[in-house]
């Protein structure tokens, strides 16, 4: 199944994360004026991505995004050059205008259950030491990328293969997370 390509930062492998690290910076793909992130966090639920609104580099069936506190991520040089991708959609996914880099997505709606929590690449990251992903979500939405569905059973497959317990939605602990978040705020918990 190693034929079946997932993202370049999965397919030789799951990286884990190192003890004790602190965030690392960011970078858009320009050659020069990169936008530059600062994160001051280790990312948390770190996955691989299948559905069609998170930013994927060139060839790759999934994305792989994780999020961290967003009072730990600061823009520190040129946030000039973003702009959000779609003002639409829940996660306000903000590139660079030049090379098309999604540097972070945020949720402004603070009512919702992810709300103070940035979106990232940490593939952006020239830094060592980010947690890799533990899972993949919105596995069945490749398809709506393009991805034939015969494809499926392989890339299924090959996500067993990496440690990757493929899911049709989120992970069953963020799935939880959402249900609390819904149940305290109707008074329920």
């Amino acid at each position: 199944m190693a034929s079946v390509a997932i993202h370049p930062a999965v397919d030789g492998g799951i990286k884990k994360g190192n003890a004790g690290f602190g965030g690392g910076r960011l970078r858009c793909h320009c050659a020069t004026d990169a936008v530059e992130i600062r994160v001051d966090s280790q990312v948390a639920h770190n996955h691989a991505c299948g559905c069609t609104k998170c930013w994927k580099p060139s060839g790759a069936v999934f994305s792989v995004v994780g999020v961290v506190p967003r009072d730990k991520l600061s823009i520190t040089a040129h946030g000039e050059k973003l702009m959000v991708v779609d003002a639409s959609a829940t996660i306000q996914r903000h590139a660079c205008k030049v090379c098309g880099t999604h540097m972070f997505g945020r949720i402004e709606n603070k009512a919702h259950p992810f709300y103070g929590l940035d979106f990232i690449h940490t593939e952006l990251s020239p830094d060592e030491g980010w947690e890799g992903p533990g899972f993949a979500g919105f596995v069945a939405s490749v398809i709506e990328s393009g991805t034939p569905p015969s494809a499926m059973p392989g890339i299924r497959a090959r996500l067993n293969e990496l440690g990757l317990p493929a899911y049709d939605c989120l992970s069953p602990a963020l799935m939880e997370a959402i249900s609390t978040h819904v149940a305290k705020s109707k008074g329920l918990l």
